[in-house]
């Protein structure tokens, strides 16, 4: 199916994205492998696994609904990863 491999492709991409954020922060800061950077990225590792292992779940009735809810899951996670990768740069 094309749309779970967009969503897994999605999935992928913004956490990757946010990841990719913490470094470049540390390094504009030069704060490397800051305690604060290090909590953000296992936290996104974590929304990772967890998003991948609700998609690869096969005990699904409505697929339909289970994919939109892990949509809003990503979306609802990336936005507080991302609102604590700005309070580290304020």
């Amino acid at each position: 199916m094309a749309n779970i491999r967009d969503l897994k492709k999605d999935v992928n991409f913004v956490l990757g994205d946010i990841i990719e954020a913490v470094y470049i922060w540390e390094a504009g800061s030069n704060n490397k492998d800051s305690e604060e950077g290090s909590v953000i990225i296992d936290k996104a590792i974590a929304v990772f696994d967890e998003l991948m292992s609700k998609i690869h779940s096969k005990n699904v009735d409505n697929a339909k609904a289970h994919f939109k809810t892990i949509r809003v899951q990503l979306e609802e996670k990336a936005t507080e990863l991302v609102e604590e990768l700005n309070k580290l740069g304020s």
